[in-house]
């Protein structure tokens, strides 16, 4: 049987499909509960040498991102990016969440790119693949750096996260947003704590997310929310209510994707399902097989994110009348991309 550690997604070691890589614990940061935000996590310095991922996926094409941490301390249970902890010789289970590889020359290696003459002015996306404000960055302040970076070239950049600390960035998001270079958005899958609690355990609470939407939308920085995934069963309800609240704190904008659970997924969510909600497991389960096709995952490209069926349907149509009743006349600002410099704002002078 699990027995999941306080604070943690799943308590769950899953095997791991092959072992590419080899790795090796970091002295300086890594020794001991004072260099690390719990003492059952491990920081791992990664020496990139590239940063910036182009997806060239159909539905993602030119989706251009950065993600500093590679593991995720949130331990959402949903999380697709857990099947690429494996990658590194780690499993997608409790190691996801507790071995988190930190790249600290991100920052420099963004600044030699935008100095590249082959780098063309794009948005950038802060969390393609893991929160870039999980707790780790409170430690490291990669994000910071990043975001600073951003501003000396000019270059847009947009946020996805789960974590009010955000709003440590004010300064910074502020005078980016004054340029129509960024913004934010919050993932935001329930208001009941007691599910969010179970379901992504470290991530801040809905109230809390809320809250900093606000104090951003206040200072003039773009907002909006993401009302993903939604798992069928356990959070569908909610669409109107987080898509309403989030319209009073700000949001101009709102999206959703429907849960689909590739790779190890599936059998960390059975586990964590049954462990949590006994009683609505297997109907949550064959709801979201409904939605793709009488598997719990489907990787065809347009669909894999918004599902089919008369399920996913309903969904739909919930996530529209309630973005039209509750974000009419608002919407997303395109980014600039006309004011980039190259090489920094040394050029100004």
């Amino acid at each position: 049987m699990n027995s999941t550690p306080k604070g943690r997604g799943t308590g769950v070691h899953t095997p791991n499909r092959f072992q590419r890589f080899q790795t090796s614990k970091d002295e300086e940061w890594s020794h001991g509960s004072e260099e690390t935000s719990d003492p059952n996590t491990l920081f791992i310095t990664e020496n990139s040498k590239s940063i910036v991922s182009v997806s060239n996926s159909p539905d993602l094409a030119g989706f251009t991102s950065i993600n500093p941490y590679r593991g995720c301390e949130h331990g959402c249970i949903y999380c697709y990016a857990r099947n690429s902890h494996e990658y590194w010789g780690y499993s997608a289970g409790l190691d996801f969440e507790s071995k988190i590889i930190v790249k600290r020359n991100a920052p420099s290696l963004l600044e030699k790119l935008f100095n590249s003459p082959s780098w063309e002015p794009r948005v950038i996306h802060l969390s393609g693949n893991t929160d870039c404000y999980q707790p780790a960055e409170k430690k490291f302040g990669i994000t910071r750096k990043l975001l600073e970076v951003c501003l000396k070239y000019r270059n847009p950049v947009a946020i996805l996260t789960k974590n009010a600390l955000v709003a440590r960035d004010i300064d910074l998001l502020k005078k980016l947003a004054q340029l129509n270079l960024t913004s934010v958005a919050f993932s935001i899958t329930t208001l009941d704590e007691k599910v969010r609690r179970t379901l992504e355990p470290r991530t801040a609470t809905g109230q809390r997310k809320l809250a900093t939407m606000k104090r951003l939308y206040e200072e003039g920085i773009p907002v909006g929310v993401m009302t993903a995934p939604l798992i069928p069963g356990l959070n569908d309800h909610e669409i109107a209510p987080i898509i309403e609240a989030s319209s009073e704190h700000g949001a101009c904008w709102a999206g959703y994707t429907i849960v689909r659970l590739n790779g190890v997924l599936g059998e960390l969510f059975k586990e964590w399902a049954y462990r949590n909600f006994p009683d609505r497991a297997d109907k949550m389960l064959n709801q979201i097989k409904s939605c793709h096709g009488g598997q719990l995952n489907d990787s065809k490209f347009f669909r894999r994110s918004e599902g089919e069926g008369a399920i996913a349907e309903s969904i739909r149509q919930m996530h529209r009348i309630a973005c039209q009743r509750f974000l009419n006349g608002r919407s997303l600002p395109s980014l600039d991309t006309t004011l980039f410099i190259r090489g920094g704002q040394l050029k100004l002078f």
